[in-house]
């Protein structure tokens, strides 16, 4: 199986920290969706990352369906709850972490893809908003339901929320103040010291297996 896509997308890291939880093996191939597009189109016409190569060779796209295609390769290993309360809360954190991406992604590509003299403010206030209150509703949830943070213990609520706070302190730290967020940011710390957020780092390398 490969995973290819850049490590700087929230989507792409989620994906490579997930495989490793669920004790799945895989090859990851950095392509970006700019410079690399003629590449990577080669792989997937669509040019989405991620993407994500079956061992028979069919293309996947998109991070929650192909972690929807990961646990069932992973089972009966899972990232997620089996109880449907707590399934249910689980995807109301994801949702809010995913939405938080989301926003952190479109106010990037409003400041780096145009001009200047072109950019909406209006639309990235609105954005913003959007942003903090996803991040706003996502500190109080993990106040009020802590997270696990170990490798043995994080489901995919804690990998989606830690990989999205971590995104947006990177790219848009102006628009997300850290000190409004002391939870989130004391919980994605924990969270990036594990093995497996170490042996994918934010950025443009290359996903290394841990020992």
């Amino acid at each position: 199986m490969k995973l290819i896509g850049m490590l700087d997308s929230p989507y792409v890291r989620r994906v490579a920290v997930s495989l490793q939880l669920l004790g799945l093996r895989f090859e990851h191939q950095s392509l970006s969706v700019f410079r690399t597009f003629d590449q990577f189109r080669e792989i997937n016409p669509v040019v989405k990352a991620p993407t994500f190569i079956c061992d028979d060779g069919e293309v996947l796209m998109d991070s929650t369906l192909i972690l929807q295609y990961a646990e069932a390769l992973a089972r009966p290993r899972s990232l997620m709850p089996g109880p449907l309360p707590e399934m249910q809360h689980a995807l109301r954190v994801i949702g809010l972490a995913l939405a938080a991406c989301e926003k952190s992604v479109q106010i990037i590509y409003e400041r780096g893809q145009r001009p200047p003299e072109k950019q909406h403010e209006p639309w990235v206030e609105r954005v913003t908003g959007q942003l903090l209150a996803a991040f706003g509703a996502l500190e109080r949830e993990v106040k009020r339901r802590p997270l696990a943070v170990t490798s043995e213990t994080i489901d995919q609520a804690g990998v989606t929320t830690a990989i999205a706070w971590h995104f947006a302190q990177q790219l848009v730290p102006d628009a997300v103040p850290a000190a409004d967020f002391p939870t989130l940011a004391a919980y994605s710390s924990r969270a990036e010291a594990l093995p497996e957020f170490l042996a994918a780092p934010h950025g443009a390398g290359t996903y290394r297996a841990h020992a």
